[in-house]
């Protein structure tokens, strides 16, 4: 292979230069955000909220305890963290504004901002 032979991987269906993946992500999760946690019980059926209550029992938060969330998405880590917590602090950390947007609307809908 040249140095000059430009590398590929892939995304989805298609092969793309390397250095487009990481934007074509993040154009993803951001066109997405105001559906993902829907998408999420539709693709795992589910599932997913059996795991995220069961990482919550592994956690086992208590009054005072503190998360920092990262890769939280929209929050839904966070929000069964501070309820389990009873009284606590989660961070969410996202690279994705538009989903940290909608968290920042669950939690105000919530009263929990």
């Amino acid at each position: 292979m040249s140095d000059d032979a430009q590398k590929t991987t892939h995304f989805g269906y298609q092969t793309v230069p390397e250095e487009e993946k990481a934007g074509r992500v993040q154009g993803v999760f951001n066109s997405v955000a105001s559906r993902y946690d829907v998408m999420n019980d539709a693709m795992s059926m589910g599932i997913h909220r059996i795991w995220k209550d069961a990482m919550m029992d592994w956690l086992a938060p208590r009054p005072g305890h503190r998360l920092l969330d990262v890769a939280g998405g929209t929050g839904d880590i966070s929000f069964r963290f501070l309820k389990r917590a009873g009284q606590g602090h989660a961070t969410v950390l996202d690279l994705t504004e538009p989903m940290l947007i909608e968290g920042r609307k669950r939690a105000e809908a919530e009263q929990m901002a």
